[in-house]
């Protein structure tokens, strides 16, 4: 098993403030990646940084705005400067919002498409380019989402903003692979978190409970495995663009 040993590795995850980044950062840094808790929220941060110590795991947090280049690449010297070149990037930001369609205003329209895909656009230009810089390869596994296609009903920017997304990663896997570089995606289907707790009604839930053949909402760590193996160069070392849907069997179903 030792294909998933990731010592000696070091992994920025973005987002890692949030519940599904957080569960990450503890799956890599479990398998032996240093790890770097980068988000907004210095109080989250230090919070997770502080879990991650206890479990004897090499960490720090950084403060980093995701939708800004000059904020990204402070992010990325420093990460290099306290923990060594990062080869690992994982793109875990989110927000999302339930407004109807013909009531999205320009700024809320803006703001998820940064938050969701601009943001990881710039993170894969900050970081992609100091992997094939290094020319030690590296791994980018973006976090998109079962609203990627085909959509689902209230969260049109967000659907728009995590299509894109699987774009962006097949593309970058194309133009990144001859730099040994791989990058995929990992699709969850329905984990609670606090981005979509506003929309998971109950009826929402059963509703969606009813297209789940596993008849459950996913538990965060249940993306972990998905995350180590797309991480370790030898245990998916000629998977790159792939969409890795983690979801139950959510989108295997149509009625």
């Amino acid at each position: 098993m030792d294909i998933f040993d990731l010592t000696g590795h070091v992994a920025a995850v973005i987002g890692g403030t949030g519940v599904l980044g957080g569960v990450l950062c503890h799956g890599l840094g479990r398998a032996g990646a240093a790890v770097a808790v980068m988000g907004r929220s210095a109080e989250r941060g230090d919070a997770r940084v502080a879990a991650l110590e206890a479990e004897g795991i090499r960490t720090v947090r950084v403060s980093v705005d995701a939708t800004d280049r000059a904020s990204l690449e402070a992010a990325r010297r420093e990460t290099e400067e306290r923990l060594g070149p990062v080869d690992i990037l994982v793109n875990a930001p989110g927000v999302n919002s339930s407004t109807p369609f013909f009531e999205i205003e320009l700024e809320e329209w803006h703001r998820i498409l940064d938050a969701n895909l601009t943001s990881v656009f710039l993170a894969c230009q900050v970081f992609g380019k100091a992997m094939v810089g290094c020319g030690r390869g590296g791994s980018i596994i973006n976090i998109s989402s079962a609203s990627s296609g085909p959509p689902l009903s209230r969260v049109a920017t967000y659907s728009v903003a995590k299509a894109g997304l699987n774009n962006l990663t097949q593309y970058l896997a194309r133009e990144l692979a001859p730099n040994g570089v791989r990058v995929n995606a990992i699709a969850p289907g329905f984990f609670p978190a606090e981005q979509n707790r506003a929309l998971l009604s109950d009826e929402r839930v059963a509703a969606i409970l009813g297209h789940t053949p596993a008849g459950r909402l996913g538990e965060a760590d249940e993306l972990v495995g998905a995350a180590v193996w797309l991480a370790s160069a030898r245990a998916s070392s000629f998977v790159t663009g792939a969409i890795v849907r983690v979801d139950g069997g959510f989108s295997a179903m149509t009625i």
